[in-house]
């Protein structure tokens, strides 16, 4: 029989005074069928093939509603889609963004907070003279490279001094708003990541230059250092620094140049997948030897940044990507499982 051959338990027609095996539970209206057909024909076609059953009733109905199920999934799904563009919420990657107006008021603010909250550690100028000596001291015990040997490097050419001072004083904000902006746009969650990091760091910076007030190496006589932005420029901070009302010269550690710069490379070498990628961390790199050569910072102002940045990376949790596997389409028209089939 063509049953027997698919190798599924199907109906025994019945012969001549055997009465007709019924199916399994699923298979009703094929045992109808094939009851029908056997009582209908004569004893010698009972033993030749039956001719292969008709769809049941119950099976054409199961395909058309998974055909409609379907239907109706996909044209949610369009209607889901057509909505988001829409509302421009989103990045093409599918990622939402977080409202745009309430992101530059929290940047903003962060702005204000580093530009501003370093004001309060003025006045501090003679703890601030003794911690540079502390830490020009534990450099030169722990043999690391004198700043002024970065510094005669730089003062070469004059236009390679004047290159270094303009980078100090107009790459870092720049670069950084640059950064959150095209991470707002293209990875959305790496922006949430990166700004809750950045604004860590920040704050915990601002801490320190309250607790730990240092004096930079350009005002330490025992440096024997140029303060190349006031011989050279462009220079950022006043002529006197006890009385500049703009910035707080004597917040030396941590470098928030370095600090920024680094996660600046860290978070487009997390967000890309280019192979070159790994270039960006050129732009911390040339940032700690123009902090170190143009005389603004030690190399423990860059270290203590990095440890900031360290701890605030192990604190924010990172964006991930789904390891779940995609859904398998199932073709229109296809009949349901029965039921308990995947128990």
């Amino acid at each position: 029989m063509a049953v027997g051959i698919r190798g599924i338990r199907g109906p025994r027609p019945a012969g001549p005074g055997t009465p007709p095996t019924p199916g399994p539970a699923g298979q009703a209206g094929t045992s109808g069928q094939a009851g029908s057909a056997a009582h209908t024909g004569t004893a010698g076609q009972a033993g030749a093939e039956d001719p292969e059953p008709e769809p049941s009733s119950g099976a054409a109905y199961g395909s058309g509603s998974a055909s409609a199920s379907d239907s109706a999934s996909d044209s949610a799904s369009d209607s889901g889609s057509r909505s988001g563009s829409g509302s421009g919420s989103r990045s093409r990657s599918g990622s939402a963004r977080p409202p745009l107006l309430r992101e530059l008021l929290l940047v903003t603010a962060l702005f204000l907070v580093y530009k501003f909250g370093r004001l309060f550690a003025n006045g501090h100028e003679t703890r601030a003279f003794r911690n540079a000596d502390r830490v020009w001291d534990a450099e030169r015990a722990l043999h690391l490279p004198g700043e002024g040997t970065i510094q005669q490097l730089l003062l070469h050419g004059e236009p390679l001094i004047r290159a270094a001072n303009t980078y100090y004083a107009a790459v870092h904000f720049p670069a950084t708003i640059a950064f959150l902006a095209w991470l707002y746009w293209r990875r959305p969650a790496h922006y949430l990541w990166s700004r809750r990091v950045l604004a860590l760091v920040t704050g915990a910076a601002l801490a320190l230059h309250l607790l730990l007030p240092l004096a930079p190496p350009r005002m330490l006589a025992a440096s024997g250092l140029v303060d190349t932005a006031r011989v050279y420029g462009p220079s950022v901070y006043g002529a006197t620094p006890e009385t500049d009302s703009m910035a707080n010269q004597f917040a030396a550690m941590p470098s928030l140049h370095f600090g920024w710069a680094l996660m600046v490379a860290i978070g487009l070498i997390a967000a890309t997948r280019s192979r070159w990628r790994v270039l960006w961390l050129l732009h911390p790199l040339l940032t700690l030897l123009v902090i170190v050569g143009t005389a603004n910072h030690y190399w423990f102002d860059a270290l203590a940044a990095a440890v900031l940045l360290g701890l605030a990376l192990l604190a924010v949790r990172a964006p991930g990507r789904s390891t779940a596997p995609p859904p398998v389409p199932r073709p229109l028209g296809a009949a349901p499982l029965p039921v308990g089939a995947l128990r």
